[in-house]
């Protein structure tokens, strides 16, 4: 039962920080029809600014059980990167082939890598003292971290509020609008660039934000980017690209995968995940909610 516990715990907390990385990623898929390779990089730069933030404020004496302060500040003020990116590069390969735009991002996932190390060094990082701060909640003999369960409450809380967002208000009208049909929007007097602008910056913030949470629990390295895209890229195939209901569920689904694979065969945490994606590819390449956002 411990171990059952123990394994549900740590597969939904993954499956939280995959959720916000990649619903970014389907928000700006399902409006700018980008593939965003950068989102990892955006995730790890989340996390590195995220220690910074955290050892200024513990070093001025703040309590570590008010790390989600700092850690959140560091996220949306990387926000900041949305526009300059957007503006800067993706508008120049809008309508193009994808190529371009895989391209594109990776260049930017290798930029953003060299940013990193020429601040943060290459050495892991990771902040004192937050993590255990927060305790341990004991259920039916398992220990589960109380940091995993505020993370999941907050991934949960974003995933109401992107519904919200999405579903009740004017802007989330605009953005389905856009993602449907924009040459219609831009006739109905709507500057497409402008809701692509603000799209992006949100899909920057979703993933900033899972870096800087996720930092408590691990290591900060420089190769974080590469393997959180791999995970994300898991998650839309299995979601379907541009769905938000399938980033949910996908999130969902590989976060418990990785979770089982680590606790009974950790060596083969990747290929029980990759046959996964195989299969749905070849059953259903759309993913489980392709077409349904």
């Amino acid at each position: 039962m411990a171990t059952l516990l123990n394994i549900l715990s740590s597969g939904v907390f993954h499956a939280s920080i995959l959720f916000l990385v990649a619903s970014g990623l389907q928000l700006v898929f399902g409006v700018q029809k980008v593939f965003n390779l950068a989102c990892g990089s955006f995730y790890a730069l989340g996390a590195y600014l995220g220690i910074t933030f955290v050892d200024v404020f513990t070093g001025r004496g703040g309590p570590p059980l008010l790390a989600f302060i700092p850690l959140l500040a560091a996220g949306i003020l990387l926000g900041a990167l949305g526009p300059v990116v957007e503006r800067g590069l993706l508008r120049f390969v809008y309508n193009r082939d994808e190529s371009f735009q895989l391209l594109l991002t990776f260049s930017v996932v290798l930029m953003l890598e060299d940013v990193i190390r020429f601040f943060w060094g290459t050495y892991p990082r990771s902040p004192k003292g937050v993590y255990l701060a927060f305790g341990t909640l004991h259920v039916g003999g398992a220990a589960i971290p109380v940091y995993n369960l505020l993370v999941i409450a907050a991934s949960l809380l974003v995933a109401l509020l992107m519904g919200y967002l999405l579903e009740k208000t004017r802007f989330g009208k605009i953005i389905r609008a856009t993602a449907s049909n924009s040459e219609m929007v831009q006739a109905l007097g709507i500057r497409s660039s402008v809701v692509y602008v603000k799209v992006f910056t949100l899909g920057t913030i979703l993933g900033t934000v899972g870096g800087a949470l996720v930092i408590p629990t691990t290591a900060a390295v420089s190769e974080m980017a590469v393997h959180l895209i791999v995970l994300a890229f898991a998650v839309v195939v299995i979601g379907g690209l541009g769905s938000m209901k399938g980033a949910f569920l996908g999130a969902l689904l590989v976060g418990l995968l990785k979770s089982v694979s680590i606790a009974v065969y950790p060596e083969l945490e990747m290929m029980l995940i990759y046959l996964i994606v195989i299969g749905v590819l070849v059953l259903r390449p759309q993913g489980l909610f392709g077409g349904a956002s």
